[in-house]
């Protein structure tokens, strides 16, 4: 038996997860985390609960006491409990359900406030790729700097073995070096082993993924059989801090932008790339505003579909094309997060790999070339092409034949 603390969000499948523990006979604990930005009101008294480090933005801990007394939850004693008069839905409107949830199943409940770090380590570097023209993925930032960074740090504070969550990932062995790699899970329609391509390997060694084999309506039978109401019923979106309303993040990011003192991105010309050159067809309002591979929305009246190819922002340039233009050989990326022993990722270069660019694409055949500052050269391969171009900012994912995950980074350059 282990003790574990498993990150709940209120959906129903941290809640699975949850309910899959404690019925295999271990000794879970409940963490839900604060993430988004708060309000002016905020009911948490500055300076209380329990920090994580020294550090001025350093996340606090608490307690949440259950609804009515319950003997089967045993809480850490140092732990400082939510003040009094702190209602839990003034914090997160999942909190009163997980607190009913926990209360119902006996396992006690913390609090983590990370809304400084998620805000420092996911919505600033967000901000700041899109001002610089990029497509960033701030769900695999957020899953190594926070869910496996600071949620996890909180686990070892509460004296847990390991941090479980609700991801539809799995663990396999690896023989050759003796650690865990990401691996596909049961149902491949809700696999999310991709965005956790950026969590550091000796995270991935303390982790637990219960819903490794179950399907998302297994989760949801799960769930009901435990008696439980999901305080969050519905599907998570993409990306939490912004609204749910089509092209929101093209409010957000001014709004973000004037609150940084940063001047939004300038327009800039739009050309077309044919095999003759380039020549200027149209204005665009900022590169921000485009990615690689988007058709709709252009707004340029032209004899066929154009797709954008590219951004240079050197010239704050948009590049646009045919369909026929937009298939992508490879592409560059930032030094990579490598989930072997150097010695062994370099040998595995002569293996057969596969590599995912977007998380929609199927793992397709490439070579993979180290690059002298820790990057990777990701070299397509042609003869399982076309492939649809991905986009800076976007995740690079490589895999071995087995479909076990090596190395991820950021993209950088698309070739």
């Amino acid at each position: 038996m282990a003790r574990l603390a498993v990150a709940v969000s209120g959906g129903v499948d941290s809640l699975c997860a949850l309910c899959r523990l404690r019925e295999q006979g271990h000794d879970p604990l409940a963490l839900h985390g604060l993430f988004l930005p708060g309000e002016a009101n905020d009911p948490l008294p500055p300076g209380g609960g329990l920090p994580l480090s020294a550090d001025a933005d350093a996340p606090r801990l608490w307690l949440v006491p259950p609804a009515g007394e319950s003997d089967r939850v045993r809480p850490a004693p140092t732990i400082p409990a939510l003040p009094d008069g702190v209602d839990p839905a003034s914090l997160s409107p999942a909190l009163p359900g997980l607190r009913a949830a926990c209360r119902r199943l006996g396992v006690p409940l913390y609090l983590l406030d990370a809304r400084a770090r998620f805000a420092r380590a996911v919505i600033q570097p967000f901000v700041r790729a899109y001002a610089q023209g990029q497509t960033p993925n701030p769900c695999a930032l957020c899953n190594a700097a926070i869910k496996f960074g600071v949620l996890q740090e909180a686990a070892v504070l509460l004296q847990a073995d390991a941090l479980a969550t609700g991801h539809y990932a799995r663990l396999a062995p690896h023989p050759p070096s003796g650690r865990l790699l990401l691996a596909p899970a049961a149902d491949p329609r809700k696999d999310q082993g991709y965005f956790l391509a950026l969590v550091p390997a000796q995270a991935l060694q303390r982790a637990v993924f219960p819903l490794a084999g179950l399907t998302k309506q297994a989760c949801r039978d799960a769930v009901a059989a435990a008696g439980l109401d999901v305080p969050l019923p519905g599907e998570s979106q993409e990306i939490c801090f912004i609204p749910a309303a089509e092209d929101a993040y093209r409010d957000f990011l001014p709004r973000r932008w004037a609150a940084d003192g940063m001047s939004p991105p300038s327009g800039g010309p739009v050309l077309l790339r044919t095999p003759e050159g380039e020549r200027p067809i149209a204005r665009h309002e900022g590169l921000w505003r485009y990615t690689e591979g988007q058709r709709r929305g252009l707004g340029i009246a032209y004899s066929e579909p154009l797709y954008v190819l590219g951004k240079d922002t050197a010239r704050q340039a948009l590049l646009v094309g045919g369909r026929a233009q937009l298939a992508m050989r490879g592409c560059r990326t930032a030094p990579a997060n490598v989930f072997l022993p150097d010695a062994m990722w370099r040998s595995a270069f002569a293996g057969p790999l596969f590599v995912r660019l977007r998380y929609r694409q199927q793992p397709a055949p490439a070579e993979v070339h180290p690059l002298a500052d820790g990057g990777l050269r990701i070299c397509l391969d042609a003869a399982h092409g076309p492939h649809f171009p991905s986009a800076p900012g976007q995740i690079a994912a490589v895999y071995d034949a087995d479909g076990r995950l090596l190395a991820g980074a950021v993209i950088r350059e698309i070739d």
